[in-house]
């Protein structure tokens, strides 16, 4: 399993209508894109959160949240918050407002030609 499909829709559910979301498959899991630039991502039983890296140190700090580490080295603004974490609709939610708030500051990548 890459990624958990219950999650995943609780993620779609959350980030709602009105915004031009794109799914797109990465990393083994699922990326959420929204306006063109990754936001929120579900990879096996864990979400993946692209936040304001100003407040990174706090939101570490919250409930299954940990650094997000592929590389051996934090990327700061990207957080792993496992299941346990996002168990109340009130948790998931905190984590796609701070997604979605930073998702207006963040830069696009660049298209690939």
């Amino acid at each position: 399993m890459a990624y958990s499909e219950k999650i995943a829709d609780r993620v779609r559910e959350a980030l709602g209508g009105g915004k031009k979301i794109e799914e797109k498959r990465m990393f083994g899991g699922l990326c959420f894109m929204v306006n063109d630039k990754m936001c929120i991502g579900v990879n096996q039983d864990e979400i993946m959160c692209r936040i304001d890296p100003d407040i990174y140190d706090e939101a570490v700090e919250r409930n299954g949240a940990r650094p997000m580490d592929f590389t051996g080295r934090p990327m700061k603004g990207y957080v792993f918050v496992h299941e346990d974490g996002i168990k109340k609709k009130s948790d998931m939610d905190y984590w796609i407002k701070l997604c979605l708030e930073f998702n207006k500051k963040a830069k696009a990548s660049k298209k690939r030609k």
